[in-house]
Order: structure tokens, then sequence, then C-alpha cells
């Protein structure tokens, strides 16, 4: 039996946004919302680099919802 090709739930458009954000957090030139401050946690670099690819209508999920 084949395998059943995957689809890939992230696009190009989103990794490149990403890596993007995460060279910045590493240059230490990314920065947060309002605020301003200098973001250091990766994970809080990669939700912006996804947050950013979201605004320009590139393959991402959709958020979960906190209950």
């Amino acid at each position: 039996m084949a395998k059943k090709a995957k689809k890939r739930k992230y696009g190009k458009g989103a990794a490149k946004k990403v890596s993007r954000a995460m060279k910045k957090r590493k240059a230490g030139t990314l920065r947060s919302g309002r605020s301003g401050r200098k973001v250091k946690s990766r994970k809080q670099a990669i939700a912006i680099g996804l947050s950013e690819a979201r605004k320009r209508g590139a393959k991402v999920p959709k958020k979960k919802k906190s209950p």
C-alpha cells in the first residue's frame, strides 16, 4: 500500500517570516507589540513571525482559542 501524502500545515511564506523573526531576535532587534520591549524568548519570536505571516495571507493554521 502506498503512503498517503501529507499536506503542509505551514506555507513557505510563513517559514520565511518566522526565520526572519528568529534572525532579528538573535541580533537583538526584534521588538514586541505596543510596549516595544526587546524579545528574548524563542517561542515569542515564532509567534510574532506567524502573526506577521497571517496578516500577509500566508498559509498558517488558525490560532487556538483558550476557554
